[in-house]
């Protein structure tokens, strides 16, 4: 019997491994779930870190093609479901009709949206071309802005075992360089076709906002195509990964079903 795939696709500052959750649940309901890294990315924490450099050169252009490749794999089209970064990736490739539905949690600003303070705030901009260089978080920087709703121990064990440098070419082309954002930070939101959207925030989010996400659900408003908003109280940048993980990826397989788009498909 074929399974609905489902391709997770992580954000700044975090490895692939903090799916590693959302990977058990999805395939404990018989989805296949896959947790492709970026480029460069090593399959351990550890050694990402050490090898960093690696994907200092990563920017927008190559993520997305990255995992469009990757979903375009698939004999049955994927669902894609994107944290941050991912989240807008998630929303390129839906809206160009890759993959069958898209789930965006925290998503960064797609097209004219303007970007919030805070991720500004944890980096020098310096040169936006310059593909050498990297920007890491302190475990303090990551639970003040990205875990702000857990205790400190919390956020420490969730730094060690997920957080890993990220490229300071890729912030800039999110336009936190102050210069333009790349052309893969739009997305087509008029498109009728495409698969069904699912929009996810916390409404104590400082890195996304969840008025940033309201105001990227509104984009959507003269599509046809249907396009979900959910709002989860209390939760922060952080709600893929901390101790309230499974109610957000639970609601998401529980809004799958309802749009029809289960493990085994007819």
């Amino acid at each position: 019997m074929n399974h609905t795939p489902v391709v997770f696709i992580h954000g700044t500052w975090l490895h692939a491994l903090s799916w590693e959750s959302w990977a058990e649940r999805f395939a404990s309901r018989g989805f296949l779930a896959f947790t492709p890294g970026w480029p460069g990315e090593a399959v351990a924490v550890r050694e990402t870190r050490k090898a960093s450099g690696t994907l200092a050169g990563i920017g927008l252009d190559v993520l997305t093609d990255h995992y469009a490749e990757i979903v375009r794999s698939f004999e049955i089209a994927p669902v894609i479901v994107g944290h941050s970064v991912g989240g807008l990736i998630a929303q390129h490739l839906i809206g160009a009709n890759i993959g069958r539905a898209a789930v965006a949690i925290a998503p960064a600003p797609i097209n004219d949206i303007p970007l919030p303070a805070s991720p500004a705030r944890l980096w020098t901009p310096g040169r936006p071309d310059d593909a050498e260089q990297l920007v890491s978080l302190s475990p303090e920087q990551f639970h003040r802005a990205f875990a702000n709703t857990v205790a400190a121990e919390e956020s420490d064990r969730l730094f060690d075992r997920y957080v890993v440098p990220t490229s300071r070419r890729l912030l800039a082309d999110l336009g936190y360089a102050g210069t333009a954002r790349s052309p893969r930070a739009v997305v087509d939101v008029g498109n009728a076709a495409r698969g069904p959207l699912l929009l996810i925030s916390g409404q104590e989010d400082l890195l996304v906002p969840d008025a940033v996400t309201r105001t990227v659900y509104k984009e959507y408003g003269d599509s046809t195509a249907v396009t979900d908003l959910k709002q989860f109280a209390d939760r922060a940048h952080s709600l893929v990964i901390d101790s309230g993980w499974r109610f957000v990826a639970d609601y998401v397989l529980g809004w799958l079903d309802e749009r029809g788009l289960r493990a085994y498909p007819a």
